[in-house]
């Protein structure tokens, strides 16, 4: 456990610091949406992209991470939808209760994998990236049209351009394919895109504490007490499920499994208030999310014995 907990506390000590940075106004309010956008289109790309060139993917079980990852996000759609009679919310507040139940925030992902699981763990995550974005994105926008308070039906020519312009889906694909060809990164390039990843994560976590809204957390309900437990119990619980019977090894089983357990991502407000979902409760998902799994994935971590 002491293990562990050394792992994970700089993590979300960093979460912790930029919350404190935003309430104390030490850099302006500029600043985090421009720090947001460099992690979104620059530094994870790189991480993601030099991390997947590189890696062994001839090794790993690449079907049954697939089965096991998405998997999870439809069995876990699933039960959202099956739950929407006993939450008892107006449709608009469901589209936001269903971005909760299956969007992930990866940076945390990221982090937690390269924290508590290495290299090897990181590379997992990255597919589990490659596989859930562009799944997910599809799911959240067809649910926001459909639930929200909107008149915006998207095509199925917009809807696919959005998901493949997604930078994180991108440079895993791209990444992938230098894999492929054997070739691997150039000298210069591949030590380039190594020293720009390692921004990603710092910042990233930095722009998840900085985006935390405890009003929004006060004014929490049942139905995001609801959220909370599908999306950091219910879920990784499914994923374990899948990955025994699919006998996925350890490292593997431990990505997926705190892949599914992951809070909310942030961009799931971005999109409630866009497409007409009640944005005020899926600001108070997000922010109970992120502070209850600083204790959740700790517990996932002992349960999967990784370290």
């Amino acid at each position: 456990m002491l293990a562990i907990l050394s792992a994970l506390i700089p993590t979300f000590a960093l979460i912790v610091l930029g919350f404190i940075l935003r309430q104390r106004k030490f850099l302006p309010d500029a600043f985090w949406p421009g720090a947001e956008k460099l992690t979104y289109y620059v530094t994870f790309p790189a991480l993601l992209f030099s991390n997947t060139a590189r890696a062994d993917l001839g090794s790993l079980p690449l079907a049954g991470i697939a089965t096991a990852m998405l998997g999870t996000v439809f069995i876990c759609t699933v039960l959202i939808l099956i739950a929407k009679p006993v939450l008892k919310v107006g449709n608009p507040a469901f589209s936001s209760l269903f971005q909760g139940a299956i969007r992930p925030n990866t940076y945390i992902g990221l982090a937690v994998a390269a924290a508590l699981l290495g290299e090897a763990g990181l590379t997992v995550t990255a597919l589990c990236v490659a596989l859930v974005v562009p799944t997910v994105n599809v799911l959240s926008v067809l649910a926001c049209a459909h639930w929200g308070d909107n008149d915006r039906t998207p095509g199925a020519v917009s809807l696919l351009s959005d998901v493949l312009r997604n930078p994180l889906l991108m440079a895993c694909v791209l990444g992938i394919g230098i894999n492929m060809t054997g070739f691997g990164l150039p000298p210069v390039l591949g030590p380039f895109l190594e020293v720009l990843g390692r921004a990603a994560l710092p910042i990233g976590l930095l722009a998840v504490g900085a985006g935390l809204d405890l009003s929004a957390a006060r004014r929490a309900g049942g139905p995001v007490g609801f959220s909370t437990l599908g999306k950091l119990v219910i879920s990784p619980a499914i994923a374990a499920g899948l990955c025994l019977l699919l006998g996925l090894p350890q490292v593997e089983l431990a990505a997926v499994v705190l892949y599914a357990g992951l809070p909310c991502s942030a961009s799931a407000f971005v999109l409630a208030r866009l497409m007409g979902g009640d944005a005020p409760m899926m600001a108070s998902i997000i922010t109970v999310h992120t502070l209850v799994a600083i204790v959740s994935i700790p517990i996932l971590a002992v349960l999967l014995h990784v370290v």
